[in-house]
């Protein structure tokens, strides 16, 4: 067995164990609100919203701080649904029912997590213009990447990277609106 091989067996092995303790848990129902709130927010309404107020309220740096937003949601969106279809891994829901949530996913493939990467890119790159908000805005970015695993969406591994790579968006799409 190749080294690749072994971690990924190792990787996917943690994520079902995982998998099986969650979506046996039954949470309390404030937590089961707060987790179906969070990724509806993630499903973009959250965002706008953010949006809508640098609109009105976000001083000079509002269409910069929007269009980092924007672009490296943009691009996020094309980044995961490409790894998505290469990909093609099966989501949790589909493997083991879970014993209170039944959301239905928004495609078919579960690797990488795209409410992940959108959330951490848009959080990031518009809390690097405002840093009073950052720790809130990565706050809610964290939450949604949590209720993806909370209601057996995706798996630890797919929210992991999704996170890294919407990270990774966010510092980019900012570094390149603030030099324009």
């Amino acid at each position: 067995m190749t080294v690749r091989k072994a971690v990924w067996n190792q990787i996917e092995s943690n994520d079902h164990r995982l998998m099986r303790r969650v979506h046996g848990w039954r949470a309390p129902r404030w937590f089961r609100i707060l987790m179906i709130t969070m990724t509806r927010g993630g499903d973009g309404w959250l965002w706008y919203a953010v949006g809508l107020i640098l609109i009105f309220f976000g001083g000079d740096e509002r269409f910069l701080a929007i269009g980092a937003g924007a672009a490296a949601c943009v691009t996020g969106i094309f980044i995961f649904r490409a790894l998505k279809h290469s990909s093609k891994r099966r989501r949790p829901c589909e493997i083991e029912p879970h014993c209170w949530a039944s959301i239905l996913p928004p495609d078919r493939y579960s690797f990488p997590s795209g409410h992940s990467i959108t959330a951490f890119a848009v959080a990031t790159s518009i809390g690097l213009f405002y840093p009073d908000v950052l720790a809130v805005l990565l706050t809610a970015a964290f939450l949604i990447a949590v209720s993806r695993i909370i209601l057996g969406m995706h798996f630890l591994s797919d929210v992991v990277a999704g996170c890294a790579i919407g990270l990774l968006l966010g510092l980019v799409s900012y570094h390149f609106f603030v030099l324009l």
